[in-house]
């Protein structure tokens, strides 16, 4: 089994890691090397091949910054300064996080009733569907800006206006998934429910809510991607002194692409966290209820 995952998981991940490496690195080089050939023309140094190189790879502001800038950046501001300093990347993916898992939470219960109502009642499948696909065509940059500068009008500032925005990435794909899998039980099952006089509730209950339920994990793992992006969208118009966003807006006030691209890198890691998380309950779920994903 060992050598099944290495061959089957390990290997082609890590060969599409080391292709990424690569290409970020020429990129690097090819990005800085311009700045950096004007720098020494200014000063009239004169560098080897192997110097330039290295000089490309060690700018303390760079265009790109090097994989390994990237990563000591990580390691500095995660594993060397308390986890609630403000200056730690912990700290600040967990102020991103709370608001990511509140808007999850809204926007599941949300897309939820929305797939009951549209399978329960054809009328809302006919109006109410092509407004909420609709809804997503609206750039999430031109939304959130309205979000907090109307509920700011009202005095609701923090965590919430976060949220909400969360929640309107997050509700559409499991609305969208929970409408596919409540429809998916065969024909004939539905007849055999309707033989024991069952009702709408006991039908949704007993076959259509266990018949969704892989559709349901597989939008969550979409959702909660979404999710944390709208939480960091959130922080953007807001100028937070907390959380990923506000670590993107002081890189780029600075011009600190290093603090850029680490909290960025920061953000994918709870992304990748979070997925792993509701594909493993997703899994234990399906296996109880002995269901087949789709």
């Amino acid at each position: 089994m060992g050598a099944s995952f290495v061959k089957d998981r390990l290997f082609p991940v890590m060969t599409i890691l080391l292709a990424i490496l690569a290409i970020w690195y020429v990129a690097a080089y090819s990005m800085n090397a311009p700045f950096q050939r004007d720098f020494d023309r200014r000063a009239g140094e004169t560098r080897t091949g192997t110097e330039f190189f290295m000089a490309t790879m060690s700018q303390p502001k760079p265009t790109m910054p090097a994989p390994h800038q990237v990563a000591e950046n990580l390691w500095k501001n995660t594993l060397t300064v308390k986890p609630w300093s403000k200056r730690s990347l912990v700290y600040h993916s967990w102020v991103t996080l709370s608001a990511t898992l509140l808007g999850f939470a809204m926007g599941t219960a949300l897309g939820v009733v929305i797939a009951i109502g549209i399978v329960h009642v054809p009328a809302l499948d006919r109006s109410f569907l092509p407004w909420i696909i609709a809804s997503q065509t609206i750039p999430i940059l031109a939304v959130a800006p309205m979000i907090i500068v109307l509920l700011s009008a009202i005095g609701v500032t923090g965590l919430l206006p976060k949220a909400l925005i969360s929640t309107y990435l997050s509700f559409f794909p499991v609305a969208v998934g929970m409408v596919k899998g409540l429809r998916s039980p065969d024909v004939l099952h539905l007849d055999l429910m309707r033989t024991y006089s069952a009702s709408r509730a006991q039908t949704l209950w007993k076959l259509r809510l266990p018949a969704s339920m892989p559709f349901f994990f597989a939008s969550m793992k979409v959702a909660i991607a979404a999710s944390l992006i709208g939480a960091i969208v959130g922080e953007l118009p807001t100028g937070a002194v907390a959380g990923i966003g506000s670590k993107l807006l002081a890189g780029s006030y600075y011009s600190q692409t290093v603090d850029i691209f680490a909290a960025l890198i920061a953000g994918s890691i709870v992304a990748i966290l979070l997925v792993s998380l509701v594909d493993l309950v997703g899994r234990l779920v399906n296996a109880r209820m002995g269901a087949k994903t789709p």
